[in-house]
């Protein structure tokens, strides 16, 4: 039997790290995975743990343990109910592991208790797991109703002494729970002198939300408190609970009797369950926020200085200074290290906390030196020198962020960072990056609400504007051209019809297919690498096409189909261009590379031949002349045909004075509802780069992110260790927040 596995636990340990409550996280040493499941609703996980006994977990969210959960279910059920003098009549809304309803009988004047619970799977794993919380299901006096309170509360007004809502936190199927129209439905749902009580958050974590709960209980209540219970393995080890009455004489914070057989509850703990601290009475009663604000600074003997975090950023190209201006733009000490001290002078030119230096990072010993005394490394050197900087951050216990795809060798090193404790982050630019924060919210959503995603579809595309798009390729490089023909070398792997499906290398331009961004654009799309890992990665487990690929103006593909068929991207080292090797001209290559004589009639006829000229042969011949194909212009030699070409291309495809760039980032999913209905969704991103001497579209949605990231690291809202990508929607959602907020980059989704 395979042994059962879930992201949330890792080297034997669960970790509950959320951005509703950043910077801190709750982690439980796993003795066996029980169950995983996704349900309708929710992503349900049962664990057993050396110390809290088994664990139900949903949304990667701790809800009860064997160990403690009876804190919080007896003081949920007994504060509403010890305070009402004759509770029959019970509705429980969540709470479908059990525990509440068995602390509710404990009351004997009950004699009904009402569970409604949106998903089933929750009351069917907690009967099989959670003997303890779930034995009362079996009791004549306990009725179950799967389905939504929202559609049962209006059904039912005027019928129940009390309600319980025993609810998750405020995201996902809970966060309509939160609402004023939910509190409506509750009180309308009570007798005259009825009872509620709710799940209302930690005075820790949550302060403003609890505020805003009062509030909302307040206006609807003439009794409105809020107590509090201790629980070690909720954040913080405190949740709060609201309890209100529609009858404006009780005082709920006073019980009437005493509740048997309660390891938790007692008589005085009732009352002192609405004794708050100063800093939460402050801001419930008196609105005002008398917590610590933290400025960084440390008194010490000598001065009061602000406590700034060390950064060194490997590399100086085209995302570097916006990685670069957001890192000190948060107050860090950056050092910038270049293969060359003038490049890094240059870029520190401007930059405050900045000082240059020069490193090679093809020594491990120079890596490590650099590194020594920074906190994070930022390497945006070429991806094959990634693993040995992070070998290098290892020893020297630092951090990492890139922006690139993590290959084997670095996945590799994800438990020396896990036993570190040390982070390294990828895939945080724009693709891979962005594009994973903004698929990733729309799969989760689709998938919370009980849908499936039938096709996904991904395309980014980095371009000259359509006015600067005037050379042969339609494509200018603001950077080295080696890594993009590079790329166009690759096989391309996604999902057709539910089989995977491939794409030899030289087969990938004539895959390209003509694609619709807007009217605005005239462009085709062609697979990039490996697509059908992320039918795992993204969990689209019932997809049955899926391709993420590159976007580029039409006319591109017919260009690099020739070059490949004339072998004009081969990688191999030449001795003919050699960078010692005596000159030769471009039409000399060219007619030796095709094997013709070095005349420009008798190349252009041999090329009029090859099959990848048949359609447009007078437009590619035309186009090859406009980049100097056929000239007696010197080849500038790098080794190998490839790497001339591109220093070629360097030259005659650059961005000119007053043009930009843009970046078209699309996702497309078709989606099968619920209900059966199909819909289609896109999530776009069409953005510019600026024209009054700012950076380019694509270094700003590269480098941003990638800054992001490292202010996560340092300020504690990034605390799992490993080699990591951004795959799970709370760490996605904490990316795209600031994002949004901050530095306006967004997705704009539209159904179509």
């Amino acid at each position: 039997m395979v042994a059962l596995t879930h992201p949330n636990i890792v080297d034997g340990w669960f970790r509950e790290i959320n951005d509703q409550w950043p910077g801190q996280a709750m982690t439980l040493k796993v003795k066996e995975i029980l169950h995983t499941e996704k349900s309708l609703y929710q992503d349900v996980l049962v664990f057993e743990s050396e110390t809290f006994g088994n664990v139900l977990v949903l949304d990667g969210v701790i809800q009860c343990t064997e160990r403690d959960e009876f804190s919080y279910q007896e003081m949920m059920a007994h504060l509403p109910l010890a305070s009402h003098p004759n509770p029959e009549n019970v509705l429980v809304v969540g709470g479908g592991d059990g525990g509440v309803i068995r602390e509710v009988l404990k009351h004997k004047s009950v004699k009904k208790v009402t569970l409604v619970d949106i998903d089933e799977a929750v009351i069917r794993v907690s009967k099989q797991w959670l003997p303890i919380m779930s034995q009362c299901y079996s009791d004549s006096r306990v009725e179950v109703f799967i389905g939504d309170g929202f559609k049962f509360l209006p059904e039912h007004k005027n019928e129940y002494d009390a309600i319980i809502t025993d609810s998750s936190d405020p995201v996902g199927p809970a966060e309509a729970l939160f609402k004023a129209p939910y509190f409506q439905l509750l009180k309308e749902a009570l007798k005259e002198d009825g009872h509620i009580s709710t799940q209302a958050e930690s005075l820790w974590c949550h302060l403003p939300l609890i505020k805003e709960l009062k509030e909302t209980c307040t206006k609807l209540f003439p009794v409105a408190k809020w107590g509090y219970t201790t629980i070690p393995t909720y954040p913080a080890g405190q949740i709060g609970i609201m309890v209100c009455s529609k009858d404006a004489s009780r005082d709920v914070t006073v019980p009437l009797r005493a509740v048997p057989d309660t390891k938790y509850y007692n008589s005085d703990i009732h009352r002192a369950a609405f004794v708050i601290p100063e800093f939460g009475r402050a801001m419930l009663e008196d609105g005002v926020n008398i917590m610590p604000k933290f400025s960084g600074v440390r008194p010490g003997p000598a001065s009061n200085q602000t406590t700034k975090k060390k950064v060194l950023l490997l590399g100086s190209g085209l995302v570097a200074p916006p990685a670069a201006e957001y890192i000190t733009k948060h107050n860090h000490e950056l050092t910038v290290a270049c293969r060359t001290f003038a490049t890094a002078e240059k870029l520190c030119a401007n930059l405050p906390n900045a000082t240059p230096m020069s490193v090679d990072v093809g020594s491990p010993d120079a890596l490590r030196q650099a590194i020594k005394g920074h906190d994070v490394v930022v390497s945006l050197v070429p991806y094959t020198y990634h693993a040995s900087v992070m070998e290098a951050a290892l020893q020297e216990k630092a951090h990492v962020v890139t922006t690139s795809y993590v290959n084997p060798q670095m996945k590799a090193l994800h438990q020396k960072f896990v036993d570190a404790g040390l982070i390294c982050f990828n895939e945080i630019g724009v693709d891979p990056g962005v594009d994973h924060l903004w698929a990733i919210k729309t799969i989760d959503e689709v998938h919370k609400a009980g849908g499936k995603i039938k096709s996904f579809y991904s395309f980014c595309g980095g371009l000259p504007e359509p006015a600067a798009s005037d050379n042969a390729l339609g494509y200018k490089f603001s950077w080295s051209p080696v890594g993009v023909l590079m790329a166009l070398n690759n096989d391309g792997k996604f999902y057709k019809d539910g089989k995977v499906a491939e794409v030899a290398g030289k087969d990938l331009m004539a895959s390209a297919k003509p694609y619709y961004f807007t009217p605005a654009y005239n462009l085709v799309a062609y697979p990039n690498r490996d697509s059908s890992v992320f039918k795992e990665f993204y969990g689209l487990k019932d997809v049955e096409n899926l391709v993420r690929g590159t976007m580029r103006f039409a006319g591109f593909c017919e260009v690099i189909t020739a070059w490949k068929e004339m072998g004009l991207l081969d990688d191999t080292p030449r001795d003919d261009l050699a960078k010692d090797a005596g000159s030769i001209t471009w039409l000399e290559l060219i007619a030796k590379s095709v094997g013709v004589e070095a005349k420009e009639a008798t190349v252009v006829e041999k090329l009029k031949s090859l099959k990848s000229f048949e359609k447009d042969s007078k437009i590619l011949i035309g186009k090859f002349r406009q980049l100097g194909l056929f000239s007696s212009e010197k080849v500038s030699p790098r080794g190998s045909i490839m790497r001339s070409l591109s220093a070629l291309l360097e030259e005659k495809c650059q961005f000119q004075e007053g043009e930009v760039d843009i970046v078209l980032l699309q996702h497309t999913f078709e989606i099968v509802n619920a209900d059966g209905t199909e819909q289609t969704i896109t999530s776009t991103l069409e953005a510019y780069g600026d024209r009054n001497g700012g950076h380019s579209a694509m270094a700003r949605l590269v480098g941003v992110p990638c800054g992001v990231a490292v202010q996560f690291i340092l300020e504690g809202a990034l605390t799992t260790p490993g080699v990591l990508q951004p795959y799970d929607e709370p760490t996605c959602k904490l990316f795209r927040d600031r994002l949004e907020k901050e530095e306006n980059i967004t997705m704009i989704e539209k159904v179509i």
